[in-house]
């Protein structure tokens, strides 16, 4: 008896009659083809060189930049309030089913590649087999597993974290998530919006801890990313070798200048203080809809510190990239709010792309379009470099050369 047919998970095509967005170059680049062999870009070719009886997708003049990597990405959220305790409540069965379609709409939302900050129970490790086996159809992901707090710190109340106290507990909690097969850690150094009994400001991890856990990740070859918002601890932080912040609601020139130093890059997530209608969705109570919204004004001069400093910022949404919001998806919301910010629109593309493929150590299969790499890639209607709203004229996702979306002819996989 043979196996049961998989998903594909690598294809071949030549795409024709496109305005190329390498996700370098900052314009267009017209009059050429990709050749797509078994999942990776074989060439990029002059357009009149295909022979005519080639078979090709005519993608009609569309624009094509590479797949989106969100940076800050959630399978199993669940915030305060029904919608979140709905989820909660899952059983391990339902969980994954619940993760696998939250995978799929991931994918057809134009995000190739997601950085999971904190799944629940290890479910996160089994749905990342099954996409790369072609059981599930979802983005490649790189996980945190679950993230570390202290006992009672942010996200302590549900299943994506898990709680520790002293260094040394910090570095058995590290090791506990290499041992899945984590590809980075999570720390939860300060409270956060959706904390009930914290505040934003609320330092959460001692020196030593943040020590113990940096260290013990860094040797074994796993970047640390920390859920942060007052200056204070994530400069603490940074001094200590972390190498990226979530949030970052609350930092000053000066922090943003020793952040840019280090190499420590900030994924802002925007859109988690102008997120009421999403709020409102999922019944979130008004303390945390108004400490988000409170903090909106503050966030984003956070963000623009960033900027004027240098520090490099990535994509993310914490929010479910594919969740219809302001007319759009959440995570071009995002992508919107970074341009709106003082960000250029060839910058964003890249914060998108070939940033976070950098930042994981990827730039050699993903984040790019070019020769060797990985055929992840969406098309658009307008020119994304003009305008990062034209990610609302998505149309096309392609994943290691398999198409799974196609709005031209409806196919979706």
């Amino acid at each position: 008896m043979s196996a049961p047919a998989s998903l594909p998970t690598r294809g071949n095509a030549v795409l024709t009659n496109l305005r190329l967005v390498d996700g370098v170059t900052p314009e267009p680049q017209d009059g050429l083809a990709l050749v797509i062999e078994d999942g990776l870009i074989a060439d990029v070719v002059a357009a009149a060189s295909v022979p005519a009886s080639v078979a090709s997708i005519d993608l009609g003049g569309g624009f094509v930049m590479p797949g989106l990597v969100n940076m800050h990405n959630h399978f199993s959220l669940s915030l305060p309030g029904p919608g979140g305790d709905a989820v909660s409540a899952l059983g391990p069965y339902d969980l994954a089913l619940y993760m696998a379609d939250a995978a799929r709409r991931t994918l057809l939302a134009g995000v190739t590649t997601v950085r999971s900050v904190a799944e629940k129970a290890g479910a996160d490790f089994a749905l990342r087999r099954a996409i790369e086996a072609g059981q599930v159809l979802g983005p490649r992901i790189r996980t945190a597993g679950r993230a570390l707090c202290c006992t009672g710190g942010h996200g302590h109340d549900t299943d994506d974290t898990i709680e520790c106290d002293g260094a040394d507990a910090f570095a058995r909690g590290v090791r506990s998530q290499v041992a899945l097969g984590a590809d980075l850690i999570k720390l939860m150094i300060s409270g956060g919006i959706a904390g009930e009994h914290e505040q934003i400001s609320t330092a959460q991890l001692t020196r030593d801890e943040m020590r113990a856990a940096i260290t013990t990740a860094h040797a074994w070859g796993r970047k640390v990313t920390a859920h942060a918002g007052p200056s204070a601890v994530i400069a603490e932080a940074v001094e200590l070798g972390l190498d990226c912040v979530e949030h970052g609601y609350a930092l000053t020139p000066e922090v943003a200048r020793l952040m840019a130093e280090h190499g420590t890059a900030l994924v802002p997530t925007l859109v988690v203080t102008r997120a009421q209608a999403f709020f409102d969705d999922l019944g979130v109570p008004p303390w945390m809809q108004q400490r988000s919204l409170g903090a909106a004004e503050r966030h984003l001069e956070s963000y623009r510190h960033a900027l004027d400093a240098g520090v490099e910022v990535l994509l993310g949404s914490d929010m479910p990239p594919y969740w219809a919001f302001g007319g759009t998806s959440a995570i071009v919301r995002e992508l919107e709010h970074m341009q709106a910010g003082g960000l250029s629109a060839p910058d964003v593309i890249r914060a998108a792309t070939a940033g976070p493929a950098r930042w994981l150590g990827d730039e050699e299969r993903y984040g790019m379009l070019r020769p060797g790499l990985s055929a992840d890639l969406i098309a658009l209607r307008e020119d994304p470099t003009a305008s990062i709203g034209a990610l609302r004229t998505l149309h096309f996702v392609m994943a290691s050369g398999v198409v799974v979306r196609d709005d031209r002819d409806g196919r979706t996989a």
